[in-house]
């Protein structure tokens, strides 16, 4: 069952299938962002439970940072944020070239 305060959810499931509620999202002093801490903060958001800008403020984030968050794991999931993913990657691209000057097959 979600329960809502002012138009928002107040519980919602999270990206480990717990629930995840304002009071147990990371505390905003967090310094080591693991995957599942990335994962529940992008949640927080699509789900409404939090707004963007809330997230932003509390977090100290940049909309460029979470935004990054945002596609790495609609790409991959929560493994998508692990700093070692992301690392692989950025080489991957490296490799292939700038992507004006990829061949496109066909």
């Amino acid at each position: 069952m979600i329960e809502y305060h002012n138009s928002r959810p107040a519980v919602v499931i999270g990206p480990m299938g717990r629930l995840l509620t304002a009071d147990t999202l990371p505390p905003p002093d967090t310094s080591r962002w693991v995957a599942s801490r990335k994962a529940q903060v992008v949640v927080a958001v699509e789900s409404g439970l939090l707004t963007l800008e809330q997230v932003l403020a509390r977090y100290n984030l940049s909309h460029e940072e979470f935004a990054s968050w945002q596609r790495a794991m609609d790409r991959a999931g929560v493994s998508g944020l692990r700093v070692a993913s992301v690392r692989y990657e950025r080489a991957a691209r490296r490799r292939s070239g700038p992507a004006h000057l990829r061949l496109v097959p066909g």
